[in-house]
């Protein structure tokens, strides 16, 4: 099988458009950002449609391209990781990221605020970097 062009721009354009809307608060000092709260709202949310269509990427990528279905987020990045497609490095950043997705859905009263703009302004580029691995493919 192969992947599907239009399915990997449109995952690679999702997350490109999340992370322009999130620069504005990438510049933020943290008490500027958390004393917010309609920033914090707006950047859990944009980081959430970014790591979604990061998973939507990786699973298209595993299932079309290597013939794998990972049974949980995490384990998607790891399984590009071990083909190559990613740096181990960047797989276990990506992996962090998908649990912390988790948090957003599902404790989202109990989301580290601080943690929220510690990943803005110090992992978008990993988002950036897995959209482009995945460019390379096609």
């Amino acid at each position: 099988m192969t992947l599907n062009p239009d399915v990997v721009r449109a995952r690679c354009g999702d997350i490109e458009d999340a992370l322009q809307n999130l620069e504005k608060f990438r510049a933020m000092s943290a008490e500027a950002f958390l004393a917010n709260r309609d920033f914090v709202d707006a950047a859990c949310y944009r980081l959430l449609v970014a790591i979604e269509a990061a998973l939507g990427l990786c699973y298209h990528i595993a299932a079309k391209h290597l013939r794998r279905v990972p049974e949980e987020h995490a384990e998607c990045f790891a399984v590009l990781g071990d083909a190559g497609i990613v740096e181990r490095e960047l797989a276990a950043r990506l992996q962090a990221m998908a649990r912390f997705r988790n948090v957003l859905v599902h404790l989202y009263a109990k989301v580290d605020r601080r943690r929220v703009h510690e990943i803005i302004r110090d992992d978008l580029p990993d988002l950036r970097a897995l959209a482009s691995a995945a460019a390379r493919l096609i």
